[in-house]
């Protein structure tokens, strides 16, 4: 696919028509109280994986409603700590897998931390281990319109809040160290690192990589490829709801959670990703309200975006923040 989007000069000076709610800040406040009312109780119990360069933790912690979210703690083998931490969010339709597909990180000599989708982990790579036991109101098959009729309903709010709590919960264990903790994730691990960002204020950098969950309007009408494409056949079938619907999704845009976001933030585009489109990813890249920023631009890369490539520009960036 040839360049569809936006030139790359026009590209630098994109905003976003995403309107953002007057009740943001609240919705969120109260919705992560809400969370904490219950006890993150994170547990990590030790895996004999037959790995012998890392130590891993099968972690279990109570994410939004209290549900039991599960996720990966891998360390370094022999660690003292506290480590640097690393956070990683999963891209759309995986989990998190088995611990060896994992192995990146701790070989930087850091924790790492990997946070399982609730719901997800049928489509790629090794499964998810964690349920989403909300149920909602008639939705396109996928994610992105269930609950779609109302912000307290929607299923980013409640992955979201995992995400923050997953923060949380990477935190408390004794051998890593809380003011170094950076996020990251690839299409949808980079949309819920954004709103991560937003959402938790003293992080030491963020890294999403071809983030989704970006500039709803435009993606929605941009793109016919999924997952964007869902919110579409959603409208086609639920006709005259499509205020309703973007109403909802507004307090879900990376934009919104970027113009929060203080910490150093490594972004990536690809020019031909019509998964997300690079406009949708320089809109929250261009909403990013921290000085210290900056963005990988791959020319002829689909959704595959940099790959390796980005993962050696992160190793890079990484060595001076954590």
């Amino acid at each position: 696919m040839a360049l569809f989007d936006l030139p790359l000069d026009e590209l630098h000076e994109y905003r976003s028509a995403s309107t953002e709610p007057e009740d943001f800040d609240a919705f969120w406040s109260k919705t992560l109280q809400e969370a904490r009312e219950h006890d993150l109780d994170a547990r990590f119990e030790p895996v004999d994986t037959g790995l012998s360069t890392v130590e891993v933790f099968d972690v279990t912690f109570a994410g939004f409603g209290g549900h039991p979210v599960k996720g990966w703690l891998t360390l370094p083998a022999g660690a003292d700590g506290p480590l640097p931490l690393v956070v990683e969010f999963i891209g759309y339709g995986g989990g998190r897998g088995l611990p060896h597909e994992h192995l990146l990180w701790a070989s930087t000599g850091r924790a790492h931390f990997v946070m399982d989708t609730r719901g997800q982990g049928s489509v790629w790579g090794g499964g998810g281990g964690t349920a989403d036991p909300v149920g909602g109101t008639p939705a396109y098959p996928g994610f992105m319109t269930r609950g779609i009729d109302a912000p307290e309903n929607y299923y980013y709010r409640r992955v979201f809040t995992d995400a923050v709590r997953a923060v949380e919960a990477a935190r408390s264990h004794p051998l890593t160290d809380a003011t170094r903790t950076v996020a990251l994730g690839v299409s949808q691990g980079g949309g819920i690192t954004i709103a991560v960002g937003g959402l938790v204020p003293d992080l030491a950098g963020i890294a999403p990589d071809v983030p989704f969950l970006c500039d709803f309007p435009r993606a929605a009408t941009l793109t016919d490829r999924h997952p964007y494409r869902e919110i579409g056949l959603y409208l086609k079938t639920h006709r005259g709801r499509t205020d309703e619907a973007l109403r909802t999704l507004s307090y879900f845009d990376g934009v919104h959670f970027a113009a929060r976001g203080r910490a150093p933030a490594l972004f990536s585009a690809a020019l031909e990703d019509q998964t997300c489109p690079p406009s949708t990813v320089f809109a929250a890249f261009n909403a990013w309200s921290g000085e210290d920023k900056t963005i990988e631009v791959y020319d002829f890369n689909d959704h595959e975006g940099g790959g390796p490539f980005q993962e050696a520009a992160q190793l890079r960036w990484l060595r001076s923040r954590i």
